[in-house]
């Protein structure tokens, strides 16, 4: 068995504070561990069950959250901003199944953790071929697309609804539930890690349980932006229309290039807003 593992931050064990979540904001080291150690109840419980490869992607912010001296040793790890997958980076049809560890609901959820999509202020919304999507959304349509289907989401509660709706009775496990977008109640982190180590456990020994979220080709994304000007940034792509004041379309064959212009589009979103912060 061969396993991708994505990890993202906002959904990770004991964290609701964005400063948790930016380097140099107050508890960003420990949200460091946390995150790491999110990641290693799954890995452990991977080469548990007769894993031969682990590949482990940070896929938070600039991705370099993961502690490199806390990681299982046992695993490979893809670390580093600007990724052409950002943060799919490193999967490929060579996998068996992947996992998403620490991923939060789309923008605007209602009791969602830190809720948003790719970014926390310059986007309001994204679609997928006329579906709103958030990242989960998005990331599983890309490992479909590669013929890999997601075993394990873990996350807030309204993280794991949103995995459930996308992919059906795929294995779910809420580590914090929501009453806004910056607090929640939380599942202490030794109980935590004991839940998910057991939840990935199962599934690793059960592929019956393993979904797909397979999306037909061509592939429109639509991105919803918070002002004007970045709308008439990103249009100069090739191939991407302005379809509104403040709205971006792209369609294309290739998955891979949906995922690539997200990067693209962030990048530049994030110089024309000027904003220097991932929330507002």
């Amino acid at each position: 068995m061969k396993v991708f593992v994505s990890v993202d931050m906002e959904g990770v064990t004991g964290l609701t504070d964005p400063e948790e979540m930016r380097a140099g904001g107050r508890g960003y080291e420990r949200g460091c561990e946390l995150m790491t150690a999110d990641a290693n109840a799954v890995i452990t419980a991977a080469f548990d069950a007769g894993a031969e490869k682990v590949v482990v992607a940070d896929a938070h912010g600039t991705g370099k959250n993961l502690r490199v001296d806390l990681i299982d040793e046992r695993c490979t790890l893809v670390r580093g901003p600007y990724k052409p997958m950002r943060m799919a980076e490193g999967l490929g049809g060579w996998c068996d199944v992947a996992v998403y560890v620490g991923y939060h609901a789309r923008a605007g959820t209602p009791r969602g953790v830190l809720n948003h999509t790719w970014m926390g202020r310059e986007i309001q919304n994204v679609t997928l071929n006329g579906e709103v999507a958030g990242e989960i959304r998005l990331m599983a349509a890309y490992a479909s697309g590669l013929g890999v289907p997601v075993g394990l989401v873990t996350g807030d509660v309204a993280a794991c609804a949103e995995a459930r709706e996308v992919l059906g009775e795929v294995a779910t496990v809420a580590v914090k539930k929501g009453s806004d977008r910056y607090a929640a109640e939380l599942v202490p982190p030794a109980r935590a890690h004991r839940m998910i180590n057991e939840a990935a456990r199962t599934v690793f020994a059960a592929p019956d349980r393993w979904r797909r979220h397979d999306v037909d080709p061509p592939y429109t994304l639509g991105v919803e932006w918070n002002s004007t000007a970045i709308a008439q940034s990103c249009e100069v792509v090739p191939g991407v229309r302005l379809t509104g004041p403040r709205t971006t379309e792209f369609t294309t064959d290739d998955f891979h290039e949906i995922v690539g212009l997200l990067g693209v589009w962030s990048t530049i979103a994030g110089e024309v807003g000027c904003t220097g912060r991932h929330y507002s």
